[in-house]
């Protein structure tokens, strides 16, 4: 048995309340991508290129025909130019959008889902203005550079995924490129280490990004509780619930070891985040983690 369409009415009602959160959305993800500051060819590395970035002492490793002469005649010390990096990346982000990221146990704060959004749009903006190509997993929208991209980003990470928890998709992933994973990563554990696999296995590397709110971390309930998934498909009632904290805080414990110890395995790198702290600490972390493999 199939589910009746949605009225036209209910239909136009969510594309208008999709719509309506974009502006203020881009506004805010260019406004925390000013944190970081870009040099004038995007992120300063050393590597492959023409413009010149800074002197470092030469190496045993460095030719002869690299040494800067000129720059070592004032020295004791031998000098080599470092060049900016200047070739582009592709970079491919999956963001979670499933049930579970829209919770938030403070009335007035951001849900994982709206946190996870705004950092995943932030660090394309820094990603694209900077010179590399961006995009998300799967097949709609493979990596691209230039602002009307950045558009069609915002427009996708607002679509929600009506499942309780999510699972990372590593499709349409070029070999050699680079991700950002962005969940609560509280489902099931199997489908995120296939993915990673995958993705090493095309030797992509990247970050996954855990989003959780405060009260996951500190489970603030005693007495009779309620506790339920967002879309109600799983449900517990207790008339103990302090009783569970030790055993639901060894869990969370554990689940972000193995994320950690997957993250070490498939060259990754993994940082909590918690929407009740600065979001752009978590671009800036994000900004680096993605500079460099781990």
């Amino acid at each position: 048995m199939t589910d009746a369409p949605a009225p036209p009415l209910a239909l136009r009602s969510r594309a208008e309340e999709q719509a309506a959160a974009f502006p203020p959305l881009l506004a805010e993800a260019e406004h925390l991508a000013t944190t970081v500051l870009l040099g004038e060819h995007g992120r300063r590395r050393a590597g492959l290129g023409e413009t010149f970035w800074q002197y470092r002492p030469a190496m045993h490793w460095d030719e002869a025909r690299m040494i800067d002469w000129r720059r070592s005649g004032r020295s004791d010390t031998q000098f080599v130019q470092d060049k900016e990096w200047q070739v582009a990346q592709s970079v491919l982000i999956w963001t979670d959008r499933a049930a579970s990221m829209s919770f938030a146990s403070a009335k007035d704060g951001p849900s994982k889902a709206d946190r996870a959004t705004l950092l995943a749009l932030a660090a394309t903006v820094l990603m694209i203005r900077g010179g590399e190509r961006v995009g998300l997993t799967g097949t709609l929208l493979p990596p691209r550079r230039g602002e009307d991209q950045i558009r069609r980003i915002a427009e996708t990470l607002l679509s929600t995924d009506p499942e309780d928890y999510g699972r990372p998709v590593a499709d349409g992933m070029p070999r050699h490129s680079r991700a950002l994973f962005i969940s609560d990563f509280l489902g099931d554990i199997a489908a995120i280490e296939t993915a990673l696999t995958d993705a090493a296995d095309r030797d992509v590397h990247g970050v996954i990004l855990q989003v959780l709110d405060p009260a996951e971390e500190a489970f603030p309930y005693d007495g009779r509780t309620i506790f339920e998934s967002m879309t109600g498909a799983i449900r517990h009632e207790t008339l103990k619930a302090g009783e569970l904290k030790q055993r639901y805080l060894a869990r969370l414990a554990e689940r972000k070891d193995r994320l950690a110890r997957l993250a070490r395995d498939t060259g990754w790198r993994f940082h909590t985040h918690h929407t009740g702290d600065s979001a752009a600490s978590a671009l800036l972390w994000l900004h680096g983690a993605l500079g460099r493999k781990a």
